[in-house]
């Protein structure tokens, strides 16, 4: 076999595939053993006729199409290593001759891995973000701990009123007829949450438990389904639970439940410190990602449409297991926003885009600058992982492969080439609103020079 590239344009190749007659003979022979008992010829058991026989009665060329489904996965494989090409769509194939005196010759059309023209990387300019932490920031953080550690009751001596969680059947209607995706069983429901369409959970305050009413809305005149768009519509609602929500007070009782502290002055220090932490983390985080973003706007690159698409997929297949985790299925989700699959597609569009372009710009720049995964890093990461699973790590490694090993070490070369885009930056402090405006009007009122008259 042998394999050349005979144009490549942006992001598209043309490659052309040789196969020997040889081999193409031999791929015949597969294709007739594999598909031999489709063929019955008189005086031969189903099957059991000889190649030869089969190609007199139905074309030498009878078995040529299925050689070229077991040829071609082998040899396109090879041609992928010869050529050093990096496909990241399904070839497009094109037979240009075929016989098996003078082999196989195959076309292939495919786009791979664009070419990407880097700009400056090194000292690209980040704004400094400062971390400061007030007493709101801890009272809100005791309020939210506050909320982690209450529990949930069942209330049937009162209806409903705002704040509470509801359990309720719905069915809507538009015009006497059932819409899709209007329907559900036992929906959790928190009034106030504003989950359902303008004044749908207004008209559930006040309802009592096993109550049967109904909600009369109208869709927003921008609601995203066409069929939904500005239309009234009556809910058929089966109130059948109400919860609420009890709070623990905050104090020294309250901290030493949550914590290892005896008293809720310390309990608040600690707090305060943790906040810190991760606001310095996220701080850095996105300071990282404003280098990295400087970095992928100073490149060019002509992004291949099925690399988007692949990550627009692995985008929706990961929103659809969050969703799924919190009860609820892809399609019932669609039906309550009024979107259809494209519209979703559409939103992941520009993100999965970023997504690719971040990729192949880190790709690019880590192979300039040499930046490899060690493997003691490695080891870190699943040692990490292990712990995140609560497995020991020798158990752990038993599940893992080549593959996997190296699934690992993209990951670690990417955060290591993002770290280094960003210990590479200038990091600027950043300007306060304030002081911005005060600078502009200084420029603004500043009188213009005198022109000398005298000459």
């Amino acid at each position: 076999m042998s394999a050349k590239v005979i144009s490549k344009e942006g992001y598209k190749v043309n490659l052309e595939i040789e196969i020997s007659p040889e081999d193409f003979k031999d791929g015949v022979s597969r294709a007739y053993n594999k598909t031999k008992g489709r063929y019955q010829l008189q005086g031969f058991r189903k099957g059991k006729a000889p190649q030869y026989m089969i190609e007199r009665q139905y074309g030498q060329g009878v078995f040529f199409e299925e050689a070229i489904n077991i040829l071609f996965p082998e040899h396109y494989d090879k041609a992928i290593d010869e050529t050093g090409i990096y496909p990241v769509d399904k070839p497009s194939i094109d037979v240009k001759d075929i016989g098996l005196e003078t082999g196989l010759v195959i076309t292939v059309d495919v786009d791979v891995k664009p070419e990407v023209k880097l700009g400056k990387y090194k000292g690209v300019s980040v704004e400094k973000i400062d971390v400061r932490v007030t007493a709101k920031d801890v009272t809100e953080a005791l309020e939210e701990e506050a909320k982690k550690n209450s529990r949930t009751i069942t209330v049937e001596d009162r209806p409903v009123k705002d704040g509470d969680t509801t359990i309720i059947d719905f069915e809507g209607f538009v015009d006497e007829v059932p819409f899709e995706g209007g329907k559900g069983e036992n929906h959790e429901l928190k009034i106030g949450s504003g989950q359902f369409i303008p004044g749908f959970e207004e008209q559930i305050i006040g309802k009592s438990t096993g109550e049967e009413f109904d909600v009369n809305v109208n869709f927003p005149e921008d609601y995203q389904s066409e069929e939904l768009k500005g239309k009234s519509a009556i809910f058929k609602v089966k109130l059948n639970e109400i919860k609420e929500t009890e709070i623990p007070e905050v104090d020294d009782e309250f901290a030493k439940d949550v914590s290892e502290f005896d008293t809720l002055a310390e309990y608040k220090e600690d707090l305060k410190k943790n906040i810190r932490e991760t606001r310095k983390k996220e701080s850095d985080d996105k300071m990282k990602g404003g280098a990295l973003g400087a970095a992928m706007e100073n490149a060019e690159v002509d992004i291949p449409e099925a690399m988007v698409d692949r990550r627009v997929e692995g985008n929706i297949k990961d929103f659809e297991n969050r969703i799924r985790y919190q009860g609820m299925e892809l399609e019932q989700y669609l039906g309550m926003i009024g979107m259809q699959m494209d519209g979703l597609k559409e939103q992941y569009r520009e993100t999965s885009t970023n997504q690719v372009k971040s990729q192949i710009v880190v790709e690019k720049i880590s192979e300039l600058e040499k930046i490899e995964a060690s493997d003691e890093e490695l080891e870190v990461k699943i040692e990490e992982a292990a712990k995140n699973y609560g497995m020991k790590v020798e158990e752990y490694k038993k599940n893992l492969n080549d593959e996997y090993n190296s699934y690992m070490k993209d990951g670690i070369v990417y955060e290591k080439t993002i770290d280094f885009i960003y210990d590479n930056a200038v990091i600027t402090k950043a300007v306060k609103k304030e002081t911005a405006k005060k600078e502009t009007a200084k420029k603004e009122t500043k009188p213009a020079a005198k022109k000398d008259e005298t000459k």
